[in-house]
């Protein structure tokens, strides 16, 4: 059964990790805060916990709604600090069977923080792979990079994928608009260059947007005919968002797709496993268990809850 579920399936994953940092100090980064010494005393025995639940998470996920299991194929994970942290994830900590192969972008985020895509090479063949760096306007800092990655799924068909994390909402919400919207146009150009040489072509694009589905930025990759697979998404355990703040849930994380893939789409849902929660004691019902509460240390694993799509592929 598992065989077949690789043949015809496809499971992917979008996550924010919540600040997966190594416990080394890059030189041309402000990570002061992630280091043994730093303000949240972030050691190696947490740094490895938080491998392992990042690897936990990703596995577990790999249940679908008839309880059979078999490894996701791809994950979309934002907020990995390097390509030392997603060396440890997919070769040295509860992935490490796995298998799994990665591409990490190498952003100038002054924290450091990048964007990976996690792929199961027996289902995936990379074709090519880089970055977009998308220049900062006047009053916005260096942010991350877009990925890119396309390759040949087992049945032949070429798929395009792009990670995304957008610019937070830092300074309001309506003073960092143009900051998000200018990273979507970017995406947008790449889209249009994809486009140009192949109309139909298959394209996923899945990240932390730092918006809700409706904002303008999201509104100018739909115009593109791009569909929001991930919007109606909710959890089986009381996720009505993949974020929430202050009681309230609402959905940064999204998955994007043309056409020729949103028709293959079974099923869309947020990952509200109940290990990846905890009570939300002040406003009731539940919240993402996160690594940090404040400046408090909890062995949780982020403050985002993930994204599961699964496609049924063309034989």
């Amino acid at each position: 059964m598992i065989e077949l579920l690789l043949a015809s399936f496809l499971t992917f994953i979008e996550l924010n990790c919540e600040n997966l940092f190594d416990t080394q100090h890059d030189s041309l980064k402000s990570d002061y805060e992630f280091l043994p010494n730093g303000d949240y005393h972030w050691t190696r025995t947490r740094y490895w916990r938080k491998l392992d639940h990042i690897g936990q998470e990703i596995i577990a996920l790999g249940e679908d709604s008839t309880h059979q299991w078999h490894l996701p194929d791809f994950a979309i994970l934002c907020e990995v600090e390097n390509d030392s942290v997603m060396r440890d994830l997919s070769k040295r900590s509860l992935l490490r069977h796995a298998k799994y192969e990665y591409f990490i972008t190498h952003s100038p985020d002054q924290r450091g923080i990048d964007v990976a895509l996690l792929y199961n090479p027996y289902a995936f063949l990379p074709i090519r792979h880089f970055s977009f760096r998308v220049h900062p306007l006047l009053d916005m800092r260096p942010t991350r990079d877009i990925l890119y990655v396309s390759g040949k799924l087992n049945n032949g068909d070429t798929l395009h994928l792009f990670g995304i994390h957008a610019p937070s909402r830092m300074g309001g919400e309506r003073a960092s608009r143009p900051h998000r919207i200018l990273v979507e146009e970017k995406l947008a150009e790449a889209i249009d260059s994809i486009r140009s040489k192949t109309p139909e072509a298959k394209i996923i694009v899945a990240g932390d947007f730092n918006d809700y589905k409706n904002s303008p930025a999201l509104k100018k990759l739909y115009a593109l005919g791009l569909i929001n697979i991930s919007q109606e998404a909710k959890g089986e355990n009381g996720a009505k968002g993949t974020y929430r703040f202050r009681g309230e849930w609402g959905s940064l994380d999204h998955i994007l797709c043309s056409r020729s893939v949103a028709e293959s789409l079974t099923d869309c849902h947020i990952g509200d496993l109940k290990f990846v929660l905890e009570p939300d004691e002040k406003y009731g019902g539940v919240k993402p268990f996160r690594t940090y509460r404040g400046p408090a240390y909890q062995p949780g694993y982020s403050d985002h809850l993930p994204l599961i799509a699964r496609f049924k592929t063309r034989e």
